[in-house]
């Protein structure tokens, strides 16, 4: 089954009660039983619902993985992974993460006794010079967020394999749509289903997706114990959005290459970052393991004035400044007192993230309307 055809029927089936071909909102958090212990799959909505589990099913099928799992955001599906360590476990992740990850990491992980290491990885073969034996897990974004590096997924997954680790990759920002990290050699798949997946910035919501019948079900028992699920509405929203996933990625592609390539030429601009240039570092590795390049876009401007990227980001009208990305509409975000606020700014500025940086998710709106938009706020 092509992707286009799963994102609109992997697993979804017509109600057998009334033949409602959307699956509908069970809203209810439990369910009769015939006799205690007798029942038909359900017991408990924390557990298990038909909304959710056909949400589940469709996301697993988007990333060729057997087994899917929703939580009630991104961070708590990370949170999910991290319980699956002890105190002395080590993780190696890279050193262009989401804030939102690295404060988990630093803030509540490392806490409990787990390391981690924050290293350059656009080049796969330093991650051997940081295991140890207590290394148990390597977190990969790619492209990361914000400074859209890309990460070899099968040369990493070699090295995971080779020395039995796990390897999770957070695919948020490429969506199954551009990249299938499990095909890649990867365990885990992790996704901010807030993001592309849900795409009408009307859902908070995270998603994991794994290949191997144990890791599933220990995560599936971290998911109902911890109890971080997301309920059946926000479920049937996800559903409709992903049933666009295909289309809309399309767009999102499209504007995303004509806006790094109007910025790439505009006198005032100093440096873009998107893959899909030659000249990106790792160009060769995104074209080999995306289908496209996405609707991601970061740049600086010239004279590198943080008030010169304030007063830009100001001037916006189509695009919006807000926090998130993938959603239809256009927004323009500072990660440095937005999403990456969190990051030491010594620490965001080692990884290469300015503070006059301004990231782009570029919408599906008329790209010309975006380009005017840019164009006048950049002047």
């Amino acid at each position: 089954m092509k992707f286009g055809t799963k994102a609109i029927h992997a697993g979804v089936h017509p109600d057998p009660t009334t033949g409602a071909i959307m699956t509908p909102i069970y809203q209810t958090s439990t369910y009769v039983q015939a006799s205690p212990g007798k029942h038909k799959g359900y017991e408990y909505s924390r557990t298990q619902n038909p909304t959710r589990n056909a949400l589940q099913d469709n996301i697993a099928a988007l990333e060729n993985g057997k087994h899917g799992l929703c939580f009630a955001s991104g961070l708590g599906a990370t949170d999910a992974v991290l319980k699956l360590l002890k105190p002395g476990d080590e993780v190696i992740t890279g050193n262009d993460l989401y804030g939102g990850t690295y404060r988990i990491f630093t803030k509540i992980f490392q806490n409990f006794g787990i390391k981690f290491h924050f290293i350059g990885m656009d080049e796969v073969n330093t991650i051997e010079n940081h295991i140890t034996p207590q290394t148990k897990l390597v977190w990969i974004e790619t492209p990361t967020n914000p400074l859209l590096n890309i990460i070899d997924i099968a040369g990493v997954a070699a090295i995971t394999k080779k020395h039995k680790l796990w390897l999770a990759v957070d695919n948020t920002f490429a969506s199954p749509y551009l990249q299938n990290p499990l095909d890649l050699g990867a365990d885990i798949v992790m996704h901010s289903v807030t993001k592309y997946l849900a795409g009408h910035s009307d859902v908070v919501m995270g998603a994991l997706v794994v290949n191997d019948d144990e890791l599933a079900q220990r995560l599936a028992f971290i998911q109902n114990a911890s109890g971080a699920v997301t309920g059946p509405q926000d479920s049937f929203l996800v559903l409709r959005g992903i049933k666009t996933l295909h289309v809309r990625m399309q767009r999102h592609c499209e504007n995303g290459r004509a806006i790094a390539q109007y910025l790439a030429s505009h006198p005032k601009v100093s440096q873009v970052w998107w893959p899909g240039f030659e000249s990106h570092p790792n160009h060769a590795i995104a074209k080999a393991q995306m289908r496209d390049f996405g609707g991601m876009v970061s740049f600086t401007l010239k004279g590198d004035s943080l008030q010169d990227a304030i007063q830009m980001m100001e001037k916006v009208k189509v695009f919006s400044l807000a926090e998130s990305l993938g959603g239809v509409e256009s927004l323009c975000t500072h990660p440095a007192t937005m999403t990456h606020a969190s990051i030491p700014k010594a620490e965001r500025e080692k990884a290469g993230l300015k503070d006059t940086l301004v990231r782009l998710s570029v919408g599906i709106e008329d790209a010309e309307d975006l380009i005017e938009d840019l164009k006048q706020a950049i002047g």
